[in-house]
């Protein structure tokens, strides 16, 4: 095992090459998890229950009784930006209204009293979140605020007499999906949008259970779907590709804990785009040209066997909806998959392959973000990484704001 990284930054701790052996000691493992990210991960399908629950409480009749927005926005950065893209593929390509993620501060333009702004953000307090808030208010368009209790976007909402989803904060946004994505459903099940039932939720709540399960710390690498998904990924340049809407959404999100937890530069997007360009990758010098190389009776430890290469994980969906309410035929998006895992293999680049299960849109995408968000867990602990300690993401921070004017 390569020893730790040496570069004077404060913090900076790891190892260049995952060692499996790490992920094979559950007490050591939980040792370099002082955050319980792995914990807090387990918690999704609490997450769904509770955020259910707390939904019950909040008083949804004056966004209902004022019917159909003309658009919905949904404003929020990172983990609650990405809530937006949920309600959307939930919501399908018949939804009657345009539904837009914005995570830019303040509103688009053209939002005015006719629309309904979702503002999201676990902290309650993201700039994003309070900035889009604070324009729905002063423009009139309905409201609706998820977060933190007792946080500055709960006072903005009280002040706007406007609906306020309670999600208690007790993980980093990163760990928070479900807590979130949640109540943004349930508030655009109200308007009309969506038709997520408490039995779609209740299902999702035992699948995001079961992953936990199969995902937990103290079973072996052979049997953990999310460790032999990390050890797959350890030392590769991953490409993420979603074969549908729904599976992109899952794979953006595969691509956002892999850059947060742990530290790998990550490609991600939809199947049908990388179709017309990024699939070249593929031929590329870290792709085919990088197998074609290979001396496959060199020593496993020599660098060139040890070179950076790509490795694809493909999302499937096979789809829940008859092909003529999809954006394109099912089997076209099935074609293209079977496509490209064939280009895969010709090339010699491996390919891990995650395909959704279930009943309703929304247990179908927690079927394909489960077991990812622990393999990201896992690929940072292989490291040596603190999975929740970021020291750049502080650095940035300090950085990027203002001095007080004190201090200038």
């Amino acid at each position: 095992m390569a020893g730790p990284l040496e570069g004077g930054v404060p913090g900076v701790a790891g190892h260049r090459h995952a060692d499996e052996s790490l992920l094979d000691d559950e007490k050591s493992m939980l040792a370099n998890d002082p955050g319980g990210m792995l914990r807090a991960t387990a918690s999704a399908g609490a997450q769904v229950r509770e955020a259910a629950a707390l939904a019950a409480e909040t008083d949804l009749s004056m966004l209902a009784d004022e019917g159909r927005p003309r658009a919905v926005v949904v404003a929020g950065i990172g983990t609650a930006g990405l809530t937006g893209s949920i309600l959307s593929t939930v919501a399908g390509p018949r939804c009657p209204v345009p539904i837009i993620g914005h995570r830019s501060p303040g509103l688009p333009g053209w939002v005015g009293a006719a629309d309904v702004v979702i503002a999201v953000s676990a902290s309650g307090r993201s700039p994003e979140a309070l900035a889009a808030a604070e324009a729905a208010a002063r423009r009139g368009a309905r409201l609706v605020a998820v977060g933190n209790p007792d946080s500055e976007l709960e006072a903005m909402a009280a002040r706007a007499r406007a609906p306020f989803f309670a999600v208690p904060r007790r993980a980093p946004a990163r760990a928070s999906l479900w807590g979130l994505a949640v109540p943004v459903l349930l508030a655009a099940r109200a308007i009309g949008l969506v038709k997520v039932n408490e039995a779609d939720l209740a299902e999702t709540a035992t699948r995001l259970d079961a992953d936990a399960e199969r995902c937990r710390p103290g079973a072996d690498s052979f049997v953990n779907p999310a460790k032999a998904l990390a050890l797959s990924l350890a030392g590769s340049i991953p490409i993420v590709w979603g074969s549908s809407p729904l599976a992109t959404v899952a794979a953006r999100r595969f691509a956002d804990t892999l850059a947060a937890n742990a530290r790998y530069p990550v490609m991600a997007g939809a199947l049908g785009e990388a179709g017309r360009g990024r699939v070249g990758l593929l031929d590329g010098v870290f792709g085919g040209l990088a197998e074609s190389s290979r001396d496959i009776f060199a020593d496993s430890d020599t660098e060139e066997t040890s070179a950076t290469r790509l490795r694809l994980v493909l999302f499937r969906d096979g789809g829940l909806n008859p092909e003529e309410d999809a954006d394109e035929p099912v089997a076209v998006e099935e074609r293209r998959a079977d496509a490209v895992q064939t280009l895969a293999e010709r090339r010699g680049v491996r390919c891990d392959v995650l395909t959704a299960e279930g009943g309703s849109a929304i247990e179908r995408l927690a079927s394909l973000t489960a077991v990812p968000d622990f393999a990201s867990l896992y690929l940072a602990l292989a490291h040596g990484l603190d999975p929740m300690a970021v020291p750049a993401i502080s650095e940035m921070k300090e950085l990027s704001n203002p001095l007080p004017e004190g201090m200038q």
